[in-house]
């Protein structure tokens, strides 16, 4: 193939007009045209549902004009605790077009999680659901600030607003308010892997720093034909801005699904409604290779690109998607705070499995040590991400302003992620910065032993953290997840021990296998090997 990197990124200019707001990108444009489609929706119960994007934004002014009447003004927050559902793709336009701020909250949250950020948040309104409603009654009495609850599909208590009732009764004209590139658009709260979870406050512009990364991760997307999914919660930044407002922005459909993630699942309705492009976590995908290894023999797929992000993916499940999917998976790196930064393209750019892929044109990433400086080629350090003019940026910590100073280093953004860069300039990533492993000198990032050993036959997933040790440091420790049929044993550990001994550096291999039912998991897909680090201090004070 012809790489056209180097023609790409450097011909590449950003465009953020003075005034822009994300409603009006992602459907006001697109919605006189009553045949354009914006959503096809499913329910784990089955039922189904369409949309276009009139739909969508007639649904939308009627909410606009229903919040205004509540008392709800320009730069007020209001939260949707809601999974996949048309409800809330039709809140955030709602929300967007009026100038007031979405403020995300996953549907999995318990009543703590949801009191400190709506406290945090002031949030003036909640939208929730059946699934979702008892967690917020059970702390609403704690939260001064908020002044109502709307209830969509039957979630009903006395004092709950009745969304369906709302729209009814609201007109479905609605004049949008103006708002510059840089004004606030929503909050989303990061998983706080380290301290309190931290309110990142997101501009319109945003939007238009994902688009160079998702065009080219899902390989110059659109193209003819082309309709979306992922089972990304529309709460997290992954399946608000790497799929249901792209996808929109470029007036495409993509795919809603209500349900838990399960593999089968997921291959019914990549088939049924023949989706071309898929975001899917690598945990998703891995289960999804554990579980129907060759999927051509059972389904008739139409995927046309496919991005991963939130772990390591691994070069086994890539050689998996190669043969079985027929996709070269398009790996990408990117956070709350600066998403969409690093990915693959592997119609413009060879993929090199393993790789997180080079820096998507019109943003600047490095590999830099703790004084905020470039390191060489080949050495581990933070993956950091240079602010210059680049619209991907987070405008700051809601009521934070020191975690936003430490964010930076000068003009880097420093990610929190350790990672190396070759010489060709493609980033390897080796996981969060608390998870570098240190061994007798030695500095070891716990993804590539994790893929090592995901490729075993007998492992269904795995996990690596640091174990204290008196001589080394630390040492190399393995948890996994072994894949049904099979059974702990010592000749089982010897076996994995060489397996990633035989492949990866002798430093590497882990010193200490344990097998454990599941591995602690985010709401995201991501392996919390914090929890994994708990667990194994707990066990030394006991010891």
């Amino acid at each position: 193939m012809v790489n056209r990197y180097d023609e790409l990124y450097q011909g590449f200019r950003w465009e953020v007009p003075e005034r822009y707001n994300i409603a009006r990108a992602c459907c006001g444009r697109w919605a006189e045209d009553r045949a354009r489609f914006a959503l096809y929706w499913e329910d784990e119960s089955g039922a189904t549902a369409a949309y276009s994007f009139w739909d969508i934004q007639t649904a939308a002014n009627r909410l606009s004009n229903a919040l205004a009447a509540l008392g709800v003004r320009r730069g007020e927050r209001v939260a949707l605790v809601l999974p996949q559902r048309p409800e809330t793709a039709i809140a955030y336009m709602a929300i967007f077009q009026m100038g007031a701020l979405a403020l995300p909250l996953s549907h999995l949250f318990g009543p703590e999680a949801l009191e400190y950020r709506l406290d945090h948040a002031q949030a003036s309104v909640a939208i929730v659901e059946p699934t979702t409603l008892a967690n917020l009654w059970a702390i609403k009495e704690r939260l001064p600030h908020l002044r109502h609850v709307i209830g969509v599909g039957g979630a009903r208590e006395a004092g709950v607003h009745s969304f369906e009732a709302l729209l009814e009764r609201a007109s479905a004209q609605f004049n949008p308010v103006d708002t510059a590139a840089n004004d606030p658009a929503l909050i989303i709260y990061t998983s706080g892997t380290t301290g309190a979870p931290k309110g990142a406050l997101e501009a319109h512009r945003l939007l238009i720093g994902n688009l160079s990364g998702f065009v080219h991760s899902h390989d110059f997307f659109p193209q003819p034909g082309d309709i979306f999914w992922s089972p990304a919660d529309w709460a997290w930044a992954g399946g608000l801005f790497d799929a249901l407002l792209p996808t929109w922005a470029f007036g495409l459909p993509i795919l809603g699904y209500r349900g838990k993630f399960d593999a089968e699942k997921a291959y019914y309705l990549l088939e049924k409604y023949a989706i071309r492009n898929a975001f899917l976590f690598p945990t998703a995908l891995k289960l999804m290779m554990k579980a129907v290894p060759e999927p051509k023999r059972r389904f008739r797929l139409n995927l046309r690109s496919i991005m991963s992000a939130g772990e390591a993916v691994g070069v086994t499940v890539i050689e998996w998607a190669r043969a079985q999917l027929g996709v070269t998976i398009n790996e990408m790196f990117g956070q709350t705070e600066i998403n969409y930064v690093v990915g693959n393209c592997q119609a413009a750019w060879p993929v090199k499995p393993g790789s997180i892929g080079r820096p998507y044109p019109g943003h600047r990433v490095a590999i830099i040590d703790e004084r905020g400086l470039e390191l060489p080629r080949g050495e581990l350090g933070e993956i950091a991400v240079k602010k210059d003019h680049d619209p991907v940026f987070f405008l700051e910590y809601w009521k934070n302003a020191q975690a936003t100073r430490e964010k930076f280093i000068g003009d880097w953004a420093l990610t929190g992620d350790q990672g190396k860069m070759d010489a060709d300039g493609y980033l390897w990533y080796q996981g969060r910065s608390d998870d570098l492993i240190k061994s007798a000198g030695y500095r070891i990032g716990p993804s590539e032993i994790e893929s090592c050993l995901v490729r075993h036959p007998a492992v269904a997933n795995a996990a690596v953290i640091g174990k204290p040790d008196a001589t080394r440091g630390a040492i190399v420790k393995a948890f996994i997840v072994l894949q049904p049929g099979q059974s702990p044993s010592q000749a089982l550990i010897d076996d994995l021990q060489q397996h990633v001994r035989g492949r990866l550096a002798p430093y590497e291999y882990p010193r200490e296998i344990e097998f454990i039912a599941a591995l602690p998991m985010t709401t995201t897909g991501k392996v919390q090997r914090k929890e994994l680090r708990k667990l194994e201090a707990a066990k030394l004070k006991t010891a």
